[in-house]
């Protein structure tokens, strides 16, 4: 919350590249216009571009998320996997070099998490000027991710590799559950 801008650090200072977008965790909170190509073009007229540049930028993004085949259809008729790829998509638009992605699977059917985590993945490396923070509990995400900061309570309690992290998160599970082998 306090990247995103909506909270104040309690202490500390905070410096994130800009521009930078939040991808909510419902994306019913995010998509605002009817069809999926006036969504993703929402954003841009806060940055007064040519009408050839937002097509060019609402075209692109979308490719990226795997969308293009759906930028006349109405928002209504969309899964919530591709509502949050259309979020994604806005986000990708807006020319943002972070994203902070609020557990963007949460909603969703297994068929529709990994086509949102393969829309992120191909996003970050297609351009390779974007970074993506994810916020997730689910630990099978990880496998997708360079690195990983595992949190209690607001606090870091160890960050490094994908695979040290997991490591500490299964042995954590298993002194709660008891001995059995996760």
């Amino acid at each position: 919350m306090v990247l995103a801008g909506f909270q104040n650090p309690s202490a500390g200072t905070v410096h994130i590249n800009r521009p930078f977008s939040y991808v909510f965790q419902n994306p019913d909170h995010q998509v605002v216009m009817p069809t999926v190509e006036s969504d993703v073009a929402f954003g841009l007229g806060k940055l007064n571009l040519s009408l050839d540049e937002v097509r060019s930028r609402v075209s692109q993004s979308l490719d990226a998320v795997g969308m293009l085949s759906y930028s006349q259809r109405p928002i209504q008729t969309l899964s919530g996997g591709q509502k949050q790829r259309v979020a994604i998509a806005g986000a990708l638009a807006e020319a943002s070099k972070v994203l902070l992605l609020d557990e963007l699977t949460t909603f969703l059917d297994e068929y529709d998490q990994m086509g949102v985590v393969k829309a992120v993945r191909n996003s970050v490396t297609a351009s390779g000027e974007v970074a993506a923070l994810w916020v997730t509990h689910r630990l099978e995400e990880l496998r997708y991710a360079d690195g990983a900061i595992y949190m209690e309570d607001g606090r870091t309690i160890i960050q490094g590799d994908v695979s040290s992290i997991s490591r500490f998160i299964k042995r954590k599970q298993a002194r709660y559950f008891g001995h059995f082998e996760l």
